[in-house]
């Protein structure tokens, strides 16, 4: 008989990190807390498409950026329409308030989304093909109280998960009436120096993108090119006077950085990143701003918006970073133990009925003696552990330790729920 043929096992694509368990717990730990506090704020859920016509990423992220014309999982469907993986949030939340009318009722329309989004890039520490990501958009209202609230809702996400290592750094872009002016000064200064021809092009579709650029050589000739926040217009810098100054009530720190520029096309005026200098190249673990011309050039109003997007990826990272373990909680409260076939039946229906009554709760599976039954109490993280034998089974009861205090007593099969329900709270 000839041998059964053996299959290479498959691996996760590269760049794409998978989350299990015991780690899978903490991912979800962050993602929810981060979600919980964007609840707090008045934010609610939007569920966006995994993908997206092309078109909403080339017209709304911008041509020039990296994302788009590098980055995009872009791929024609069976009716060859061109779709792309979204690459990030804010066009795809401002496409369904737009086509939902959610701008047509009370403003501003404050929503909060949570998962994954894509982009090819080289795979590094901290940089995937598959990020995952929790953001926030505030749309129809231009009003500096609101890009204070999105900062310091931000700033409260990252500390609520315990870490503290971060850095807030923030600027203005600007608006209509002083970026063009600025555009024109900033190309002058540009195309004065010897570019190589990717970076002229560059400076010729959106000249605030060559600052952004991380060579040295090319840092070193940008040393003396002109500021945006030198050159800004009466009511962009009482706008962004006026975000800082709320950032001082609200005891939110931050460090202006007037060099920085966002890598979408559709910020202006306040914009802001966080840093963790703990994870080396990849520091940004989230950031955002606002974009007031967004909705009209994907098709809807003339309404401004607010937002951000931060990396849970990044931040379990940083997490690590600090040696910090955001609590996860347990698997489940409580485990059940059965020793013989008509104890595991009777144990199975149990603990059916402790998960309709909204206890958490599992079992031990297979043939296994007590002592490593019992290990797999620990090892769920359980508070209580039930113990059916047939001795119990023929008394009506079942035994309930206490796995914290090390105590046990016997309580009726009957009156078990109620028991657990008021020892669970």
């Amino acid at each position: 008989m000839s041998e059964a043929k053996k299959f290479q096992p498959f691996s996760a694509p590269k760049g794409v990190p998978d989350y299990v368990p015991p780690v899978s717990p903490e991912f979800l730990a962050v993602r929810n807390t981060f979600a919980h506090q964007a609840h707090l704020a008045g934010y609610e859920h939007i569920e966006l498409p995994i993908f997206e016509d092309t078109g909403l990423f080339a017209r709304g992220v911008g041509e020039s950026t990296d994302v788009v014309s590098k980055e995009m999982y872009t791929f024609a469907d069976r009716g060859d329409r061109s779709v792309t993986l979204r690459p990030e949030g804010t066009a795809g939340v401002m496409r369904a308030v737009i086509e939902h009318g959610l701008d047509r009722g009370q403003l501003p329309v404050k929503l909060t989304y949570a998962g994954p989004f894509f982009r090819y890039e080289r795979p590094q520490a901290g940089r995937y093909r598959q990020l995952q990501q929790v953001g926030v958009e505030a749309i129809g209202v231009d009003d500096p109280a609101l890009d204070a609230e999105v900062i310091a809702l931000a700033d409260r996400c990252f500390r609520s998960i315990g870490l503290s290592g971060f850095r807030l750094e923030l600027t203005s872009l600007g608006d209509d009436t002083c970026r063009p002016a600025y555009r024109e000064k900033l190309q002058e200064f540009l195309f004065k120096l010897p570019l190589d021809e990717e970076t002229r092009r560059r400076a010729d579709i959106n000249p605030l993108r060559v600052l952004d650029d991380k060579r040295p050589e090319m840092k070193e000739m940008l040393v003396d090119a002109p500021l945006m926040l030198d050159h800004l217009s009466a009511e962009s810098k009482a706008h962004f006077e006026t975000v800082l100054g709320m950032l001082d009530d609200m005891k939110v720190p931050y460090t202006i950085n007037s060099r920085m520029v966002r890598g979408l096309d559709y910020y202006n005026k306040t914009t802001f990143e966080f840093v963790h200098d703990g994870l080396g190249a990849q520091s940004g673990i989230g950031g955002g701003g606002r974009y007031d011309g967004l909705m009209a050039q994907l098709g809807g109003q003339e309404l401004s918006g607010v937002g951000f997007g931060l990396g849970v990826d990044r931040a379990l990272l940083a997490l690590k970073a600090e040696e910090q373990q955001v609590t996860a909680g347990v698997r489940v409260d409580v485990y059940g133990v059965a020793m013989g076939a008509d104890a595991k039946r009777r144990m199975v229906s149990l603990i059916n009925d402790l998960r309709m009554a909204g206890i958490s709760a599992d079992m031990a599976y297979g043939d296994r003696g007590l002592k490593g039954a019992m290990k797999g109490a620990d090892r769920a993280g359980a508070s209580y552990a039930l113990v059916l034998g047939d001795r119990e089974l023929e008394s009506g009861q079942v035994a309930l330790k206490n796995l914290a205090e090390h105590t046990q007593e016997d309580v009726s099969l009957e009156g078990i729920i109620e028991k657990l329900r008021a020892l669970l709270g």
